[in-house]
């Protein structure tokens, strides 16, 4: 049985192969600001997207999707903040979140495009 993190892993591979087949340019990944991380930087078209990947593997009580609570959101913003800062972003971003759910060797993926709103 694989580890969390070789879940967590995968389903980050499996969303940057979905997002360069849909246009987007993967930027950045596993972006380190302090203590914080986040999972992939694109771009699509001129919009950076700050993209976080959530997994779970098997059916289980909740959707990965709900594990994006307000205080892993406030995380990512202050993570984007300071990744902006560093490379002195000056255009649009926006944060989509992307869900694997393995069972067995079958995989569910979900993209959803503006996931949430910053709010500071």
């Amino acid at each position: 049985m694989a580890t969390q993190q070789e879940i967590g892993e995968k389903a980050e591979q499996l969303a940057q192969a979905h997002l360069m087949k849909i246009g987007y340019q993967i930027v950045d990944t596993n972006y380190q600001y302090g203590h914080l991380e986040l999972d992939i930087v694109a771009k699509d078209g001129v919009e950076l997207v700050i993209v976080e990947v959530k997994a779970r593997s098997g059916l289980r009580y909740e959707h990965p999707s709900e594990a994006v609570t307000n205080a892993k959101i406030k995380r990512i913003v202050e993570a984007a903040d300071g990744y902006i800062q560093d490379k002195n972003w000056k255009g649009e971003t926006r944060f989509d979140v992307v869900t694997v759910i393995f069972f067995d060797q079958n995989f569910e993926l979900e993209h959803f495009k503006d996931a949430f709103y910053p709010t500071l």
